[in-house]
């Protein structure tokens, strides 16, 4: 195992949902199960509107009793916050954002784990990501960095790009459905759980076998950013996907895109227009299901 390397999320913050009611109220508004959550595991969550398009993803993990801790992309914190606190009426739940109590980090090279298990360290927790030796560190903002060499910006985006997982930034706001970015295959989506913003869209589109989108993996030369449009080359006028994730590693840039099904069956993928960087697939560490 490579020593631990490590990148201080500035680009992450933190909600607390504090009372008594702070996991049911999660659990009837997310697309994971938190009335269940216990301390050993972290919660993979999606946040949808009525229509199951994707608001904000989070990953949630519990710091007492009557507490819910959500890390999320900060450009996503302040609207998630206000819609989710419209909806908390006489449930005994208050949500506050509590980014300045926490660092998050990203850390690569860690052992071996789980998706989703969730390591405590003191007043620190670790979440194992999906990918090899991948976690999210959250831990007292006034603690000191964890060992590590550290990492750049750069590599770290690349790495979750590898890895198969988007997360939904502000460019990326309503342009999915939680499986057009393999949001389920990762255990982001518990389809045993009661009603949330969306679920019905979400079940239809799981059950009925009509997703035409998925994330994919491609590798360029060229740089690329969250939102930008990819062209195939047979339909120039029309966007054959978007980029939800990218980062650049010795000269090469690692990209997760949401693509449509179709476009991969012939000719080639573009960055930004038809005659733009070539993309090139490359394999999902992951398998996903076939559609029933």
């Amino acid at each position: 195992m490579s020593e631990t390397s490590q990148l201080r999320l500035h680009d992450w913050g933190v909600i607390r949902a504090q009372g008594a009611d702070a996991a049911s109220f999660l659990h009837s508004q997310l697309t994971q199960d938190f009335a269940l959550l216990d301390r050993d595991h972290a919660r993979l969550a999606g946040f949808c509107t009525a229509k199951g398009r994707l608001l904000a993803t989070m990953v949630g993990w519990r710091g007492g009793d009557e507490e819910i801790l959500l890390a999320l992309p900060a450009e996503t914190l302040p609207a998630t916050l206000k819609r989710l606190s419209m909806f908390v009426l006489r449930a005994k739940c208050k949500l506050t954002d509590a980014s300045a109590d926490f660092a998050v980090y990203g850390l690569l090279g860690t052992a071996p784990a789980e998706a989703w298990a969730l390591l405590r360290d003191g007043d620190a927790v670790q979440v194992a990501l999906p990918g090899t030796g991948r976690a999210l560190r959250m831990q007292p903002a006034a603690a000191p960095a964890p060992a590590g060499a550290e990492l750049t910006a750069e590599a770290w985006a690349a790495a979750e790009a590898e890895a198969g997982i988007a997360w939904v930034r502000g460019a990326t706001v309503e342009a999915f459905v939680p499986q057009m970015i393999n949001f389920e295959v990762l255990g982001g989506v518990n389809f045993k759980k009661g009603c949330y913003p969306g679920q019905e869209v979400v079940a239809r589109s799981q059950y009925r076998g009509t997703l035409k989108r998925r994330l994919q993996l491609f590798e360029t030369d060229s740089t690329a950013a969250i939102g930008q449009e990819i062209f195939h080359s047979a339909d120039p006028e029309q966007p054959a996907g978007i980029v939800a994730g990218a980062g650049t590693r010795d000269g090469r840039t690692f990209i997760a895109a949401e693509i449509k099904l179709a476009a991969l069956e012939g000719g080639s993928l573009h960055l930004g227009s038809a005659g733009g960087a070539t993309l090139q697939p490359r394999a999902l560490p992951y398998e996903i299901p076939p559609q029933e």
